[in-house]
């Protein structure tokens, strides 16, 4: 009894493995006919209704990645699935079956749009492992086609308020043989669907994706020396950094302002020091003037007798007899040597001798003042200027005048 059920349920087995190899077997054998039949005289040269209505081709886009935003080049990078949609009424098929996957081998052997992109610098089709394309087939001939893309595209940029500018990077597409009046690429989803961006897909460093826009359309001292030499560097760094542009941005402005008042400090500063020893030499030439005068004076008062040794003989010698002839002093008759003019330390307004002129310049007084004051009102009125400017709206009129 036990051997009868046993033969029993292995044949019960047999016969359900048997009936899915069989429908497995008219299941592939089905398709197989579709797919001949589907290709038995189609020629994939023509595009679908020739020599009829146009062929309207339905386009949606899903971004899997966006940037980098290149500012030198004036280019962007991003992933994207790109789908499309169009009825080839000469794939209608008949079946159980609704909808046909089939690989990209199929792709070839039908007619496919001619679609490029019309900004595009270089675009790069996937193939690892596989080509990464996706064919499918309904009944009513409807036919889907999804390729997954990397595309470098041109972004024209109006840099006239860099670092705060704001750029719409278009990405133009359309037929590259057909005119209008064959074919046509339309929005599946509508303008405000049609283009899907992920937040994880748009980070950038230097940007932030505020949206995009779906249209349509018929074919932007030593100190102050080194400081002189910083800023020129930093000028030549950025602008190594940037497209070579023939107009000035926000920054070269920023950085020729700074650099005017970097040049307008040694400048004052340079002032302040020929001033001061300009004075302090005056100071100094009056004082042994004095001192001249005051040698004079004892002279005149009493008789200062000065030995000077000879070969021969002691010469005495009248200082006074010298004066009262009005004969004018020389260098070795003036009985104390005169001070020696005091001359300023390089980079500093105060004299190393502290008996000379102190104190603070008045272009010194002044610049304390009128630096500072002025810088804030250009920063002032540069912020107020460039942030309040509709960047985006500026660029995006550019682009599409």
């Amino acid at each position: 009894m036990a051997f009868l059920i046993s033969f029993f349920y292995l044949a019960c087995v047999v016969y359900v493995l048997g009936e899915q190899q069989s429908e497995v077997s008219v299941y592939s054998e089905n398709i197989t006919r579709i797919l001949d039949r589907l290709l038995d005289g189609y020629d994939n040269r023509l595009r679908p209704g020739f020599g009829g209505p146009v062929t309207e081709v339905k386009t949606d886009i899903y971004v899997t990645s966006f940037g980098p935003v290149s500012d030198v080049e004036m280019e962007y990078t991003m992933d994207v699935f790109f789908r499309q949609t169009w009825v080839d009424e000469r794939l209608k098929f008949d079946g159980s079956i609704e909808i046909l996957r089939i690989n990209n081998v199929m792709v070839s052997k039908i007619w496919t749009p001619d679609t490029f992109f019309r900004n595009g610098k270089k675009s790069i089709a996937h193939n690892m492992t596989t080509p990464n394309k996706l064919f499918r087939i309904m009944q009513n001939g409807t036919v889907l086609y999804t390729m997954r893309l990397t595309i470098n595209a041109e972004c024209p940029m109006r840099l006239m308020n860099f670092p705060m500018d704001g750029h719409a990077c278009p990405l133009k597409f359309g037929s590259y043989a057909y005119p209008r009046s064959e074919i046509i690429y339309t929005w599946k989803k509508g303008p405000m669907h049609s283009v899907e961006v992920p937040p994880e897909s748009s980070s950038l460093l230097q940007y932030d994706l505020i949206g995009q826009t779906v249209t349509s359309e018929i074919l932007k001292s030593n100190t102050g020396i080194t400081t002189v030499l910083t800023m020129t560097t930093l000028s030549i760094s950025a602008r190594h950094s940037l497209p070579k542009v023939s107009y000035a941005t926000a920054m070269d402005w920023f950085i020729a302002v700074c650099f005017a008042f970097v040049f307008s400090a040694l400048i004052e500063f340079a002032a302040v020091n020929y001033f001061t020893n300009l004075e302090t030499q005056k100071a100094m030439t009056k004082k042994a003037r004095a001192a001249a005068l005051e040698a004079e004076t004892a002279a005149a008062d009493g008789e200062i007798v000065s030995q000077q040794s000879d070969s021969s003989c002691n010469v005495k010698k009248r200082i006074n007899s010298v004066v009262s002839r009005g004969d004018p002093l020389e260098e070795n008759d003036i009985p104390y040597a005169l001070p020696q003019p005091q001359f300023l330390q390089q980079g500093s307004a105060i004299p190393s001798n502290p008996n000379a002129i102190t104190g603070t310049s008045k272009i010194d007084k002044y610049a304390r003042i009128f630096f500072p004051l002025s810088f804030g009102a250009f920063n002032l009125v540069y912020w107020v200027v460039y942030l309040s400017k509709d960047t985006m709206e500026m660029d995006f009129h550019t682009s599409h005048s």
